[in-house]
């Protein structure tokens, strides 16, 4: 499987870094099956960083070996679990179990939008997941633990 993931640097060995703020997946190293959202995230990295210079990192990973070998959470589409998960890590509240990868789904601007009005209480979960499922959603793979990261290997750099 090939993986994404935009920077304003070149990122040869991938860490674990704790972020300001709150994702889907909790805090780890995240990465995508979608070029084109990798080299936006890039971009948009780029310019608001004001330094470096818009970068796509490539990746590949045998997912056979890495998903048998890891704690796996595996997502195969934006369902109640996952709207809960993703939930929970957006507010900072997540106590359950601990992956080393987390795999499935990844929340664009328009999925954004709709988690943020469920956690607002706009939405009801069912019409959240209504609403989910007319979108178009890619999948992002998230390394969470240093073992995970033992799969990832990196290829190449483009500059974009």
């Amino acid at each position: 499987m090939i993986l994404y993931h935009g920077s304003n640097v070149i990122v040869k060995q991938p860490k674990i870094v704790k972020q300001n703020r709150y994702l889907d997946f909790g805090f780890g190293f995240y990465t995508t099956t979608n070029r084109d959202q990798a080299v936006n995230f890039a971009r948009k990295v780029a310019d608001r960083r004001k330094t470096g210079e818009a970068t796509l990192n490539i990746y590949s990973i045998d997912e056979n070996v890495a998903f048998r070998a890891c704690r796996l959470l595996r997502f195969d589409f934006p369902d109640e679990s996952w709207l809960d998960f993703v939930a929970e890590n957006r507010q900072g509240i997540y106590q359950g179990k601990l992956y080393d990868l987390i795999y499935g789904a990844v929340a664009n601007d328009d999925v954004y939008r709709t988690i943020t009005l469920y956690l607002a209480g706009l939405l009801d979960k069912e019409q959240a997941l209504a609403s989910l499922k007319i979108r178009k959603l890619f999948n992002q793979m998230v390394f969470a633990t240093e073992k995970s990261l033992q799969y990832l290997h990196f290829e190449k750099r483009e500059r974009v």
